[in-house]
């Protein structure tokens, strides 16, 4: 039996190496998922007893410092974090738009996505944009800081006008041919 790589055997290889990548990446999104609905529900809970119960600030710390005295192997969740539970819960509760997305990405990128913008439009771009192109939190960072929500709304709204006052041109519906066109009027060019 000989040890020599054959490009046969390069190709079985990578095949089964491909079966292994995609069997983690299938692992780690269904324990990311679980933990964003765990985090959904704690926030719920905690929700509930900030308007029922009358917990505030030094409860939720107590029940912090608890977790890190009685369970020191169960890790994040001090106290600004469980607050972080809630306002997620919030922000995304009776959403029925955009709750299942956010279990499709990190709660980092969650965190990002929630604190950074401001309406339910940008939330939803920013979670599709991450969950489509698993985005890393540096370049999810980095579009959020361009303002590429903001820069395709405006976007598409050039194009939408300039194709309403050029009816021949209506198959030109894609904002990258337009810029790549860099149409004198649209006011889209690349820069």
């Amino acid at each position: 039996m000989s040890n020599e790589l054959t490009p046969q055997k390069l190709t079985e290889y990578g095949e089964i190496i491909t079966i292994i990548e995609r069997a983690r990446t299938n692992a780690f999104r269904s324990v990311n998922r679980e933990m964003i609905s765990m985090y959904w529900e704690i926030g719920a809970y905690v929700s509930d007893k900030v308007k029922h119960s009358g917990w505030g600030k030094s409860v939720v710390a107590d029940f912090a410092r608890y977790i890190q005295a009685e369970h020191p192997d169960i890790k994040g969740f001090s106290a600004s974090n469980i607050w972080h539970m809630r306002q997620f819960y919030e922000t995304y509760n009776g959403n029925e738009k955009l709750a299942p997305l956010v279990r499709e990405i990190s709660w980092t990128h969650n965190l990002m996505i929630m604190s950074r913008t401001k309406t339910d439009e940008a939330r939803e771009f920013y979670l599709l944009l991450c969950s489509r192109n698993n985005y890393t939190k540096r370049e999810l960072e980095r579009q959020i800081d361009s303002m590429l929500f903001e820069r395709t709304m405006i976007s598409d709204e050039r194009n939408k006008l300039f194709l309403a006052q050029n009816a021949g041109l209506t198959a030109l519906r894609d904002s990258y041919v337009l810029e790549f066109l860099d149409i004198p009027g649209t006011g889209v060019s690349i820069s």
